[in-house]
């Protein structure tokens, strides 16, 4: 069951983990871009909405929709986002989930301004979707209003989960439903001689906390493929305390006080053979990476600099991808964390680390962005 967060004035923590349904990670049916709204904007079925949005319904029953997650995954939250929808959301909602060997097709071509055809009903039939544990039970939404689209509830699922259902009760229109949680991977089927990105999201890494994210949540950086753009990575504000005039080292790094730092969790502790970092849009920064044994307490990332395995400093050449092999790194010991550090501050679009899993998956702990 879930306990329901109605307004967006104090924002859960389970916002930080990763949106495991976004469509840039593979989900079906949930756009990743911020809902919109046109005026103008009609079709020959109506107001066009950015949303998923139902005829008024004449027959008994309620709506509903299967929703396939783009990285399997423990979930701890949702939000049912009614952008827009302020006389034409539904009244209630329910989430359903559960886990799926394969991937069922149901025909979910688009059909927009049509009922599901008798064929699609008989493919969604043999899934037993009605009989799926309940993750959220009937609950009020609040309409589309600025002030309190976001319908946020916390979840206390312990289960892997592949796919959702949706439920308007009875019909009406949802904008977005984001779904925060940690990718699960099946970890016995990776070969122990192959390398792995320990970090991505789709193996189970997330963001633990940051100092700054005032354009880009650095759980951008362990994402899918190149970022797609600077709002697709991580960029933090520019930092205050930076000198009036700027000077360099004799290798030409900036000597300023401070920096801006993200700390991730690997999906799974490993030794670590090469890091990748991609300053793909954004224009060159000087970095610090620090890998971390497992053990550490996470208090101690943000107020002092402890004895790592590896610490580099690496000068970041702009919209490039860097390439750090074995020969670069010094790590001979297995690590389950890493902060990555901007000095002063900046922007990193993509975090990769190849290596070798070692010792037992990660935890599922969650994260918090005060450390």
């Amino acid at each position: 069951m879930a306990e329901r967060r109605a307004t967006a004035a104090a924002e859960p923590d389970f916002l930080q983990f990763n949106d495991l349904a976004c469509e840039a990670e593979g989900g079906k049916v949930n756009n990743r871009e911020a809902p919109q709204f046109i005026p103008s904007a009609f079709t020959e079925f109506g107001k066009w909405m950015d949303g998923w949005e139902t005829r008024r319904k004449r027959i008994p029953g309620h709506d509903w929709c299967i929703v396939q997650l783009g990285v399997p995954g423990l979930i701890h939250g949702l939000d049912v986002d009614t952008s827009f929808f302020t006389g034409n959301h539904p009244p209630y909602v329910s989430i359903q989930a559960t886990c799926l060997g394969t991937d069922p097709s149901t025909g979910s071509e688009n059909r927009t301004g049509m009922a599901a055809t008798a064929a699609q009903i008989a493919a969604v039939a043999k899934l037993s979707s009605e009989v799926w544990p309940e993750l959220v039970g009937v609950a009020p939404l609040q309409p589309g209003h600025a002030d309190r689209c976001h319908n946020y509830f916390r979840v206390s699922s312990r289960s892997r989960v592949t796919h959702l259902r949706l439920n308007m009760h009875p019909d009406g229109g949802i904008a977005r439903l984001r779904v925060f949680g940690v990718g699960q991977r099946d970890w016995s089927a990776v070969p122990t001689n192959q390398d792995v990105d320990l970090v991505a999201l789709t193996n189970g890494g997330v963001c633990l906390g940051y100092s700054d994210a005032h354009f880009g949540h650095p759980r951008n950086m362990i994402g899918r493929g190149r970022a797609a753009n600077m709002a697709d990575g991580w960029e933090t504000a520019r930092r205050l305390d930076r000198p009036k005039t700027l000077q360099a080292d004799q290798q030409g790094i900036l000597q300023v006080p401070g920096w801006e730092w993200a700390v991730f969790r690997l999906g799974h502790p490993g030794l670590i053979g090469s890091i990748e970092v991609d300053t793909n849009h954004f224009k060159g920064r000087c970095i610090q990476m620090e890998l971390w044994e497992m053990g550490i307490g996470l208090k101690h990332f943000c107020d002092q600099r402890l004895t790592s395995v590896f610490v580099s400093v690496l000068q970041l050449r702009p919209h490039h991808r860097h390439h750090y092999s074995k020969a670069d790194l010094a790590p001979t010991r297995p690590v389950s964390h890493v902060r990555l550090i901007i000095a002063p501050d900046g922007g990193v679009s993509r975090l990769r680390l190849w290596g070798r899993p070692t010792g037992a998956p990660a935890n599922q702990s969650r994260p918090s962005s005060k450390l």
